[in-house]
């Protein structure tokens, strides 16, 4: 599996990769991993919890992506507005497995992020 642009063994090994924040947005995107449907994200999410476990999951930063699926660019967007688009966002905020998760969002424009913590918040309600 590729993290944060390369392989878990290019991050040190999964022990040291574990113990890092994942980006699930324009690092992943950039690394190659097409989170721009569902059902993709939650293929993503399922080779992560084969791979690592998602149980040694710390937490995860959210943002969209200005750069192309497997571009290896990380340039980060606001929910919605990039390459990604809100799909993937809603199928993390719905996944049991990330219940309790620690998520910090990473997007570009703070007189939005009100507004992106609530859209974040009604998925999980949903």
């Amino acid at each position: 599996m590729k993290y944060l642009g390369a392989h878990v063994s290019a991050a040190g090994g999964v022990d040291q990769a574990v113990r890092r924040a994942v980006e699930i947005g324009a690092d992943a995107f950039a690394a190659g991993y097409d989170l721009r449907t569902s059902k993709a994200t939650t293929a993503t999410l399922d080779e992560f919890d084969r791979v690592v476990g998602v149980s040694y999951l710390r937490g995860m930063h959210l943002n969209d992506a200005k750069s192309e699926l497997g571009s290896r660019v990380d340039r980060h967007h606001s929910l919605g507005r990039g390459n990604i688009g809100l799909d993937a966002f809603t199928t993390l905020m719905r996944d049991p497995r990330l219940d309790g998760m620690p998520l910090i969002l990473e997007t570009i424009d703070p007189t939005i992020w009100v507004d992106e913590i609530a859209w974040l918040r009604a998925q999980q309600a949903a």
